[in-house]
């Protein structure tokens, strides 16, 4: 099956290219806005959203008169994006620098890491990091005031939304409308893929908006020319023959290509329900298993003619820590091969060289697929093509109402790239 969407770009290698200052087109746009006190970034992943909030934090600080900078991040393992950064070497004015004890993004217990926040408060550091939970713990035991002349940048936005239940959408109105404090919401994909809005139409008023969209930044790519999107229906197992001799996921995945599988949400009706037996499954059509690295947890599987594979297991919970810390250090094109994850490698997760995200069984969130998008879109000099694949069981209705369900969600989609706020359609 064809791709329904195939978008080809110019490769200007603008989006790549920095200024005088150090800044990419995208963190340049931001920082004509410096001077804004609520200020919407809306930018595809690898555009560079962390170090444009960097470059804006210091400005609030040594030209606007703010005293501090707090950056929230959804997890933990995201806030490493935000670690001390030489921008001085790059032609900034100013270095990002945090020090280890206002780095809240670490293991700990919530009231040690609150404790850690109301330090920070109290004393005269200018920079913190933490998860948007000890944000919300904190913001419970400190009085609004404390948080007058100071930059709130949220990452991930999308996690906030205008429902009175979403405690973080509260912290953030009672910022807007009690305190003095500055705020930057970054998002790479600005709707939450439900039917609640991220923020009022009253509150977002107030934001000025700086948006980069997908097509931008890879218009302004250097080696990645297109970006295709596919559907493909199965019936049957994902991974075992249909009454056609017929293995699907074998007929989409293409172990040459740098690639991410994500297999179906164990809640969903295309799981087995044994999680552990699909990734076995799909490492047999892969190929042989030969060992498993007891430091690292990397996989090698050799394939029918001969190449040995390294294969990442994400769904594994044991030994998991060893798997993520390899990828974290990953360097070059040859160090690993696939990903198999359920949950992870998804929001806020490298892997610059993936070539294709294969995602077996039905998402519900449009967070959740351009999120993924997002993770074979980095721009890399071992590919000229990223692929999105979505394999799903074919459903029980008639082709016309599945071309038509099918339809509304890649509009959907491409409306979603251009970082436009929309409604997710009923994809069922």
């Amino acid at each position: 099956m064809k791709n329904i969407i195939e978008v080809n770009y110019q490769q200007t290698g603008e989006s790549t290219s920095v200024n005088n200052m150090g800044m990419r087109a995208m963190q340049a746009r931001a920082f004509e806005s410096r001077n804004s006190q609520y200020l919407l970034l809306k930018a595809p992943p690898a555009s560079g959203k962390s170090r444009a909030l960097m470059f804006l934090g210091l400005d609030k600080i040594h030209n606007q008169g703010l005293s501090k900078v707090i950056v929230a991040v959804p997890e933990r393992s995201i806030g490493g994006s935000f670690a001390s950064t030489k921008l001085s070497e790059s032609g900034f004015f100013a270095d990002w620098d945090i020090k280890p004890e206002n780095n809240l993004c670490t293991a700990g217990g919530d009231k040690s890491k609150v404790k850690a926040f109301k330090r920070f408060m109290e004393g005269t550091d200018q920079i913190l990091v933490c998860t948007h939970a000890t944000l919300r713990f904190a913001f419970e035991e400190l009085e609004d005031h404390v948080f007058d002349n100071t930059l709130v940048a949220i990452d991930e936005f999308h996690h906030v939304s205008a429902d009175a239940d979403n405690i973080l959408g509260t912290v953030l109105k009672s910022l807007m409308g009690n305190t003095s404090a500055h705020i930057v919401a970054m998002t790479g994909s600005y709707f939450r893929g439900d039917s609640v809005p991220v923020l009022t139409p009253e509150d977002e008023a107030k934001f000025d908006k700086v948006s980069f969209n997908y097509y931008e930044q890879l218009n302004g790519y250097s080696y990645l020319k297109s970006l295709g999107i596919g559907y493909h229906f199965y019936k049957g197992r994902y991974f075992k023959e249909d009454d056609e001799g017929v293995i699907a996921i074998a007929e989409v995945l293409d172990t040459d290509k740098k690639t991410i599988i994500h297999i179906p949400n164990v809640n969903s009706g295309e799981s087995t329900k044994d999680k552990y037996d699909e990734v076995d499954a799909i490492l047999e059509i892969i190929g042989e298993h030969i060992a498993k690295d007891p430091d690292t947890g990397i996989i090698t599987v050799k394939r029918a003619d001969g190449k040995i594979l390294k294969v990442a297991d994400l769904v594994e919970e044991d030994g998991r820590d060893k798997v993520v810390e390899y990828l974290r250090n990953i360097k070059t094109v040859d160090d690993l091969d696939l990903i198999i994850a359920l949950g992870m490698a998804k929001e806020g997760f490298d892997w610059q060289f993936c070539e294709h995200a294969l995602t077996i069984g039905y998402r519900g969130s449009l967070t959740e697929i351009v999120q993924i998008v997002g993770r074979c879109t980095r721009d890399s000099s071992n590919k000229s093509h990223a692929q999105f694949t979505n394999l799903i069981a074919q459903p029980d209705a008639q082709d016309t109402e599945v071309k038509f369900a099918v339809n509304n969600m890649l509009k959907a989609i491409t409306a979603s790239l251009l970082m436009e706020q929309i409604l997710a359609p009923n994809f069922k």
